[in-house]
């Protein structure tokens, strides 16, 4: 722990400019940890596991599992995922303007790592996996049918970052198994149990207990 330099006083400069000062004219000082810097990195935790759905340009089913994405608009509701050229997906979706986000349970854990290890181009990554794919009803993509969470998405904004490239999509459409949905057609994520991926140990975790309900818990400070 260490003291950091200043005093919370009008001059906010260091301890010596409060010297002469009277009691009533100094302030407390404030005791702080010290952080280590780690440097620029992609590091959020947790990142979401998303396995992402695209047909090709000949109609084949493909998909790729992706960490760097999210919710990123509530009007329109929108979710972005962004992924480096050199994927299939990333051509399939300029292709067909669509793409779905399959939310795979602890069950998959096996399935949705198998697609973020190989490319689409030359397999077919769903026979290899034993899942099915689903083509979906309001947008030009597949989703696997076997997960419990689908959220459907037609193609609204491309972003180039630098390595990777955003693609925002509107939701059109979630679909969700019943078994994981709780009462009033509430998605429960205990049910769902998805994936958390830690980017920089690369490892995958399972949800924790329930903390407390949110825009509420904090009323009591």
């Amino acid at each position: 722990m260490a003291l950091i330099g200043g005093c919370d006083d009008v001059c906010g400069r260091n301890l010596n400019c409060c010297a002469g000062l009277g009691s009533d004219k100094k302030r407390t000082w404030k005791l702080t940890i010290m952080k280590t810097s780690l440097g620029a990195k992609t590091l959020v935790y947790p990142t979401p596991v998303f396995v992402v759905g695209t047909f090709d340009k000949t109609g084949r089913p493909n998909v790729m599992t992706a960490s760097w994405g999210g919710i990123c608009c509530s009007q329109p509701p929108c979710v972005a995922v962004s992924l480096r050229k050199a994927t299939y997906t990333y051509g399939n979706i300029l292709e067909r303007k669509a793409f779905t986000i399959s939310i795979p349970s602890e069950d998959h854990v096996k399935e949705a790592d198998y697609f973020g290890l190989v490319s689409g181009r030359n397999l077919d990554k769903f026979a290899a996996a034993k899942l099915t794919p689903v083509k979906s009803d309001v947008v030009d993509a597949p989703y696997v049918r076997e997960f419990p969470l689908i959220v459907e998405c037609k193609l609204a904004h491309v972003i180039e970052l630098g390595l990777h490239t955003q693609f925002v999509g509107e939701v059109v459409d979630v679909k969700a198994d019943e078994e994981v949905l709780a009462s009033g057609g509430l998605v429960d994520i205990g049910k769902v149990r998805p994936l958390a991926f830690t980017p920089d140990t690369q490892e995958y975790y399972g949800i924790g207990r329930r903390i407390g309900p949110a825009f509420l818990i904090g009323e009591g400070i």
